[in-house]
């Protein structure tokens, strides 16, 4: 755009639908390569316990999937925010401006239209649970099981699993929407 063309509602709109994409876009690739790097802290946490044989290494699995998941959470629900806002402001706001007749910016009403769409979200629910809750509460067993639980470690590994069952209440809220 140069310094002579008229700033206008619709220009302005089509700004922020780029900008907002683009953020989701940043998102994405962001909360994707959570998933991939909580999994290689994991398995780092995993194998320096079995190589020193300190069962209480384990507990510092519950701190980086609870850290990591809510990073991941958080951005997984702005991704979403973005969407929505698009599909219920910005493409509504647009159509009117410019008169169209239907919805603007299709594809983002269009796959959410996929068959198997709640298929894939409920997996990708159980993964995220799994990945997040159920490997670090594993991890938590594990430790009680071992001869090096102390009452200090004890107790530290007895709040973790609270602050598990919050970060997986929240991720089946986030879920129901």
């Amino acid at each position: 755009m140069t310094a002579t063309e008229d700033v206008t509602e619709s220009r302005l709109l089509l700004t922020e639908y780029d900008r907002l994409k683009e953020e989701q876009k940043t998102r994405i690739g962001f909360r994707d390569n959570l998933l991939y790097f909580t999994l290689a802290a994991v398995t780092a946490v995993v194998a320096i316990t079995v190589e020193s044989g300190q069962a209480q290494v384990l507990l510092a699995v519950p701190v980086v999937c609870v850290v990591l998941g809510w990073t991941y959470l958080v951005n997984d629900e702005k991704i979403s925010a973005v969407g929505c806002y698009i599909r219920d402001r910005l493409g509504p706001r647009l159509a009117e401006l410019s008169g169209a007749h239907g919805a603007v910016f299709g594809w983002e009403t269009y796959h959410r239209d996929d068959a198997t769409r709640t298929t894939r979200k409920r997996l990708q629910l159980g993964v995220d649970l799994f990945t997040y809750v159920a490997v670090p509460v594993i991890c938590v067993t594990a430790f009680w099981c071992s001869s090096t639980v102390r009452p200090l470690l004890l107790i530290v590994s007895l709040a973790q699993i609270p602050a598990l069952a919050v970060l997986g209440w929240q991720f089946l809220r986030y879920a129901e929407r």
